[in-house]
């Protein structure tokens, strides 16, 4: 695996930046606090998406609210590509989904779900979190981390990156399926079934000779069955020609009551329609006796519209409108009359005006007394003329509502009368049919009535024929044959009930059997199991020591190799013996031990490096079967200075170890980054990172 570029956008110091890297040994090198570190913590969000710490706090740049990081990284010759976001929020920083996606070939092949783009990068890279940050990434100030711990937290941390770990948890579950297996062989051992197991033999060859003889006993009964049923069959043949004699009889019986109930209904009937007859007659007459009534009527009303000049055969609509035009000549002689009492009301004002003063009520002028007495006589004429004139116009109503009401009285009678007429006209003629038909169907019926009665009188003669003493002897000898082939049948079927009783106990005594043999079989098979488990529990408590012996034996070979390797042609004198606790100890050519918190700072440094190197590439063999390719390694050369070459050496080791595909470390260390093939340059500019890469 090989990272090829990281983009950063509001990661820590970085507002955005990119950084390329090649094959082999990359170096970030800048001041305290350009932002190099912050490429590691984004490579592991990238990757991996969990938080170091709490929070996200430690990775967005502050006073942004949303950053990113794109991982493009090369795997088995294709090109990869991961997203991860976050986004602060009212209750923190969070990652955001929707900036989540995984590409292969610029191909998405998994986005939005954590679990999904776990799964393929573990699937495409092989590293899961924990191998991640134990392994391939070695944190600043925790190079010397495992070093650090007590022997029995060491040997319990790398058992368990190691999976020895798993030999002991398997070992404890096999307990639980080791007294599993246990409870059910003392259960079974005292089960009833498997210490009767004789007698439940014995008793089911019992079963089954009882069976054989009551199957015989069976076989007998069957044939004495048939026997009799043949005897049955014979008398049924002859009660059968009896019975059908019978039933002819009977039905002939039906016949002739069904007989005498149509005569009775249809002697009924024939009254009820001489009833029904008269009453259609009564009814004819009186609806005659109504329609003369109205048309009487309706006579009148036409005579009155006679006397008024009007024609007697006016339809209702002609009528209607002669009302409307009395109504309007009603009204416009009523305007008539207004005006004329207005007229009337101005005229008094002016002749009283005209007695109280000597002027012209109009134009307000002075009048002579002649010309007075002669206006006052002229508007008393127009009064008189006025008053004539509204007697008349009262006239001329009195008689125009005189002659609406004989209109309104005739409209009104022939809305009444004229549709009532048409009803009981329709009506009359209905009744007149239905008579009719009542009297078609009387005659009907008497007809009806004098043929039944000559069916019956045949029907009897029929019925006096037939003869019962016979069907009472034949029904005698069938109900003998009867109840004896019932009495052989009753005992057929109790032995049959019997017989599949026996059959039911045969098989839950066989099923009883049968589970009672495998209950047997089944305790020689767990004892057989618990001894299996008892050697499996064995061998995984003996393995495990085996194990990690293997493990600590290459570990110190690989760390001496690492450690030979940092020193080149020089001779740091640093023999490695590591012991069951995964402890290693510096022993000198004498033969003396010195424990690692005796070894000086640069010897602590080179000894860590080479221990996380070696542990790395172990752990991964052990894991995934194959070797470590690719490290990141933040701040190295703790503890190691320019004097005694040591940084050198370290840096001069690193570049040698082609083994590892690509190794990316972060230092401040000018004279370990001159021995990188790719150095990358930051810096921090106005509190942003800037990106530089040398060639």
């Amino acid at each position: 695996m090989q990272i090829e570029a990281v983009t950063l956008e509001n990661i820590r110091s970085h507002g955005r930046s990119r950084i390329n890297f090649k094959r082999g040994f990359n170096c970030l090198v800048g001041g305290l606090g350009a932002g190099k570190s912050s490429i590691l913590f984004a490579i592991d969000f990238a990757f991996f998406g969990d938080p170091l710490a709490r929070s996200y706090n430690y990775l967005l740049r502050e006073g942004e609210d949303s950053g990113k990081v794109v991982v493009e990284f090369l795997v088995n010759g294709s090109t990869y590509r991961i997203e991860r976001g976050l986004k602060r929020t009212a209750k923190g920083i969070s990652q955001d989904a929707e900036h989540l996606n995984l590409y292969k070939e610029n191909k998405l092949i998994a986005s939005m779900r954590k679990e999904a783009v776990a799964e393929q990068l573990l699937s495409i890279t092989g590293l899961d979190k924990e191998i991640f940050r134990e392994v391939v990434w070695v944190r600043q100030e925790h190079l010397k981390k495992l070093l650090d711990l007590t022997p029995r937290e060491r040997q319990k941390r790398l058992d368990q990156l190691f999976r020895l770990s798993d030999y002991e948890i398997a070992w404890n579950n096999m307990r639980g399926i080791q007294r599993e297996y246990e409870g059910e062989r003392r259960t079974l051992e005292k089960d009833p079934d498997v210490l009767g197991l004789d007698t439940l033999e014995a008793d089911y060859h019992n079963t089954i000779k009882d069976f054989s003889i009551l199957e015989s006993e069976i076989l007998k009964l069957t044939d004495r069955l048939q026997e009799e049923e043949d005897i049955l069959q014979n008398t049924a043949t002859q009660l059968q020609n009896l019975e059908q004699l019978r039933k002819v009889t009977e039905k002939l019986l039906r016949k002739e009551t069904e007989l005498r109930t149509n005569i009775a209904n249809s002697e009924d009937r024939s009254d009820h329609l001489a009833d029904d007859i008269q009453r259609k007659s009564t009814t004819l007459h009186e609806l005659n006796q109504r329609i003369e009534s109205f048309e009487a009527q309706l006579a009148s009303r036409r005579k009155q519209l006679k006397t008024i000049n009007l024609s007697p055969d006016a339809s209702v609509e002609d009528l209607n409108r002669k009302l409307s035009f009395f109504d309007d000549q009603i009204t416009n002689i009523k305007a008539e009359q207004e005006t004329a009492r207005k007229e009337g009301r101005t005229s008094n004002q002016r002749t009283s005006k005209l007695q109280k003063e000597n002027r012209c009520p109009l134009c307000l002028q002075s009048l002579p007394e002649d010309y007075k007495a002669h206006m006052l006589k002229h508007i008393e004429d127009e009064n008189r003329e006025r008053e004539e004139r509204l007697l008349e116009l009262a006239r001329n109503i009195q008689e125009l509502n005189k002659l609406r009401g004989i209109v309104n009285k005739a409209v009104l009678d022939f809305k009444a009368y004229l549709p009532r007429i048409g009803d009981a006209k329709t009506r009359l003629n209905e009744e007149k049919e239905f008579k009719e038909k009542l009297e078609k169907e009387f005659e009907e019926q008497q007809l009806r009535e004098k043929t039944l009665r000559d069916q019956l009188g045949k029907i009897r003669m029929e019925i006096s024929k037939f003869d019962l003493s016979e069907l009472e002897a034949a029904r005698k000898l069938h109900d003998a044959a009867t109840n004896q082939v019932f009495a052989v049948k009753t005992k057929l079927r109790l032995n049959e009930s019997r017989k599949q009783d026996i059959a039911l106990k045969i098989e839950d005594l066989k099923e009883r059997l049968e589970r009672t043999q495998q209950k047997a079989e089944r305790v020689h098979k767990t004892r057989k199991l618990l001894e299996i488990i008892d050697s499996i529990r064995n061998a995984y408590r003996s393995i495990q020591p085996k194990l990690r012996t293997e493990f600590v034996r290459i570990l110190e070979r690989m760390v001496q190799q690492t450690i030979d390797n940092l020193a080149g042609e020089e001779d740091y004198g640093l023999n490695v013996h590591i012991d069951e606790t995964y402890t290693p100890y510096i022993k000198s050519q004498t033969g003396y031990e010195r424990e690692v918190q005796y070894l000086s700072g640069g010897e602590r440094t080179l000894l860590a490096f080479a221990y996380r190197f070696a542990l790395g590439q172990l752990i991964m063999q052990a894991r995934r079967g194959h070797g470590l390719h690719m490290l990141l390694l933040d701040e190295p050369t703790e503890s190691l200075g320019r004097e005694d070459r040591s940084v050198d050496r370290l840096a001069e080791a690193i570049a040698r170890m082609k083994a590892i595909e690509q190794i990316i470390a972060v230092t401040h260390n000018e004279a370990f980054a001159e021995k990188a093939e790719h150095v990358i340059r930051l810096a921090k500019e106005a509190n942003v990172s800037t990106v530089a890469a040398e060639i």
